[in-house]
């Protein structure tokens, strides 16, 4: 493989030093679990998956296709399921990873060839595969990873695996709970049936195939339970369940959840479950609280899972979407020895993940890096992440740590006086801190911190860098459309001016068969506050309050974007609408 990097060398798709670098990391690889260079190159060093792959296929002398989706024909689509479907449970999610996608075949018996077409055809677990499957032979081609993906999630979503069998669950009208006491056995007798088991467990995988960031089980009236996808943001009715107790569904979820009791209908409720999905394990927070219904005699539960999917975890900087200046004191900020980098934001702002991505810039084995999250969220390789607990909880963990050796600490959020206490004193102790605040903009969060009764010159001497952030949708590459003169008002009112607007193409959302509403996805607007001398004094020299527009002030003098223009400049950029800034920010003259 060394003669096919010095091939991509001399080709240009790569440098000398990153196929030194590539080298470096698959040599302390393990020979059982060692990656081919050419998955280093894209998954470890930045370097264009494309570009690696279609060199590669032309090495190999590997046919390259142009697939689209969206031109598959029902028997394509139908040949392709057959496929999937012939295979056991194991060996159909491994094909899912491997993005491969046997797609057609000609001849028949012994002398069939079947065409397959993968997202990286010179990997050994594809060609592995194909010679499972049940033909005379076979053909490798290479066609680009979103083409395969888009492939796939046609082929998965027409198997309507799940919802096929939602017909099938039936009800009896008259076993309705009237009683104040829940009837077990009723309720067991509707749960025993299979097709409400699947239901279940086919929200838990479909949500993770759809990208979904929660899902909300819902009671309605009327023996009706809406299942619910929050996607980029935005809450979906994926499926209403009709005549079953929305109690058997509760029920259902609570019998796969960890740590919670499915007879206790009174109190709130936390737990977890795990599953393996496509052959990657997902792991799932679920919330689960009482609520009011319109029969006052039913003890009806809203249930809220989370989906946390390590794949998702951003761990280089430059990916978190930070503009120029913001990414240039991130940085400053976080090379420290010391001092605390403080994220700010609303509840689903993205602030664990920037917090994530952070920490992977900064950990290496000479440092001993040690969180404290409740609960904890993504597991952080090459940190120690403590056990919250009913022995040990967030408080005392965060007391144990100061005795722990740390150089780098990560405190989940900065709660009450004892924990930014706690935060400050690693920060003035040579500790380089992490945490989170709940606020509505930077400068704001110095004024909490103070009120919360952190002296002026601890917060003006302690704090390097606070981050506040929003996501907002963006726009589909595949329909956005310049918004009209006549809705340049609007912008005009979000702070552009008319030279920009003469200057800049802004877009607006319409709609089409691969996105949401005009939206696919989602990106972060930031207001990085660096504290300058300037803004030190600023603070130091605070009275009985904070002087929060005199922060602001002299921020932005030094370069920092309020939310409102990160907002801007992303419009400019044609990534989201002026809408969607409008929801998410405030006037920076409020």
């Amino acid at each position: 493989m060394a003669k096919i990097g010095d091939i991509l060398v001399s080709k240009g798709v790569i440098s000398q030093d990153v196929l030194e670098q590539a080298l470096s990391i698959q040599s302390n690889e393990p020979m059982d679990h060692r990656r081919q260079l050419g998955k280093i190159f894209y998954e470890d060093l930045g370097v264009d998956q494309h570009s690696v792959l279609h060199e590669l296929s032309t090495i190999f002398a590997i046919k390259e296709v142009d697939v689209n989706a969206d031109q598959l024909t029902d028997e394509q689509v139908e040949f392709i399921d057959g496929i999937f479907d012939s295979r056991s449970d194991e060996m159909r999610a491994s094909m899912i990873r491997a993005k491969m996608v046997p797609f057609r075949a000609n001849g028949q018996g012994r002398q069939s060839i079947l065409r397959i077409i993968a997202a990286d055809p010179t990997d050994p677990e594809v060609t592995s595969m194909a010679e499972q499957l049940p033909f005379g032979s076979f053909e490798l081609v290479y066609s680009r990873v979103e083409n395969v993906d888009a492939v796939l999630n046609r082929v998965l979503s027409s198997r309507n695996d799940f919802l096929g069998i939602l017909d099938e669950i039936q009800y009896d009208e008259d076993n309705i709970v009237e009683e104040d006491d829940v009837d077990e056995a009723a309720l067991d007798a509707e749960i025993n049936q299979s097709a409400l088991t699947a239901l279940v467990e086919g929200v838990l995988i479909e949500a993770v195939r759809q990208d979904v960031s929660d899902i909300h089980v819902i009671p309605q009236p009327g023996n009706i339970t809406d299942l619910t996808f929050r996607v980029d943001g935005k809450l979906e009715v994926w499926h209403s369940q009709k005549g079953v107790k929305p109690e058997a569904i509760s029920a259902v979820f609570k019998d796969k959840t960890r740590n919670v009791d499915r007879f206790e209908r009174d109190q709130a409720q936390d737990g977890f479950i795990q599953r393996k999905v496509d052959d990657y394990l997902i792991r799932y927070r679920v919330s689960i609280i009482p609520i009011v219904g319109s029969e006052f005699d039913r003890k009806l539960e809203s249930i809220v899972i989370r989906i946390l999917d390590d794949r998702k975890v951003i761990t280089d900087l430059n990916k978190l979407g930070l503009q120029k200046q913001a990414l240039i004191d991130f940085k400053k900020s976080i090379n420290k020895p010391s001092g605390i980098i403080i994220v700010t934001g609303p509840t689903g702002s993205g602030k664990s993940t920037t917090l994530v991505a952070a920490l992977h810039a900064v950990i290496t084995p000479e440092k001993c890096v040690l969180t404290v999250e409740d609960p904890v969220e993504y597991l952080i390789h090459g940190s120690r992440q403590l056990k919250i607990s009913d022995k040990m909880g967030f408080d005392a963990a965060i007391r144990a740590i100061l005795r722990h050796d740390p150089d780098i600490v990560l405190v989940g959020e900065i709660r009450d006086l004892k924990t930014a206490e706690t935060a400050i004193k690693l920060a003035n102790t040579g500790h380089l801190t992490f945490s989170t605040l709940h606020t509505n903009d930077a400068p704001s969060a110095v004024s909490r911190l103070y009120k919360m009764g952190i002296e002026p010159f601890l917060i003006g001497s302690s704090v390097s860098l606070i981050l506040a952030q929003r996501l907002v949708r963006r726009l589909c590459k595949e329909c956005k459309q310049p918004i009209t003169e006549a809705e340049h008002s609007t912008a005009l009112e979000l702070g552009f001016t008319k030279e920009e607007l003469q200057t800049s193409t802004i877009y607006g959302p319409v709609g089409c068969d691969k996105c949401r509403h005009g939206y696919k996805g989602r990106t972060a607007v930031m207001e990085s506050l660096y504290f300058t001398p300037e803004i030190r004094e600023i603070i130091v020299t605070s009275g009985e309050q904070v002087n929060e527009g005199a922060i602001r002030e002299a921020a932005v003098k030094n370069g920092m974007l309020t939310l409102r223009a990160s907002g801007r400049e992303r419009i400019k950029e044609g990534i989201t609408s002026i809408e969607e800034i409008v929801a998410v920010t405030v006037s920076d003259e409020e």
